[in-house]
């Protein structure tokens, strides 16, 4: 059995796959150029990862010419992108971090993430959108232990009101 084309991109071209279907949802079409100003690359590194992701039936790829994605790269592509913005999501939202901090992290995970994981990821911030016992006031919470910690002392009445699925007011 064959392995699936996703499974064999390194992390190299995975990005250059986003990169282009980032290009194509505001341009319609990929120049050359426009790849190596977004991932900050020279132009025969382009041309080279290129010719890999043609190679693999996942891009329309000529020499001086357009660069658009195959049904195939496109399904791929969307799912990486789609990690990217759930774990920019999750690492600014949740963890606090700056956008561009969070942007650059998501970036370096998303390619270790397999779809379990992700769709796990997803559930559990569904979980804290939903949660009457988490939600707002439990990333307040969250955010000023981040700043400097949490009084102890309002630890236990959270726990108290927890059990009757109520948090307990932050002030």
């Amino acid at each position: 059995m064959s392995a699936k084309p996703a499974e064999d991109l390194s992390s190299n071209l995975e990005d250059y796959l986003e990169a282009i279907y980032r290009l194509e949802k505001t341009s319609r079409v990929a120049r050359a150029k426009d790849i190596a100003d977004r991932l900050e690359v020279s132009r025969a590194s382009v041309s080279g990862a290129l010719k890999a992701l043609a190679d693999k039936g996942l891009i329309n790829y000529e020499p001086y010419s357009y660069v658009t994605l195959t049904k195939q790269g496109q399904d791929i592509a969307r799912g990486i992108d789609r990690r990217h913005r759930i774990l920019r999501d999750f690492l600014q939202r949740i963890l606090q971090m700056e956008p561009q901090a969070a942007d650059d992290n998501a970036c370096r995970m998303e390619h270790g993430m397999d779809a379990q994981a992700l769709e796990r990821l997803v559930r559990f911030l569904e979980f804290l959108r939903e949660c009457p016992r988490v939600g707002e006031d439990w990333l307040a919470a969250f955010n000023q232990y981040c700043q400097g910690g949490l009084d102890p002392k309002r630890c236990k009445p959270c726990l108290k009101n927890a059990g009757q699925g109520q948090p307990a007011p932050l002030d």
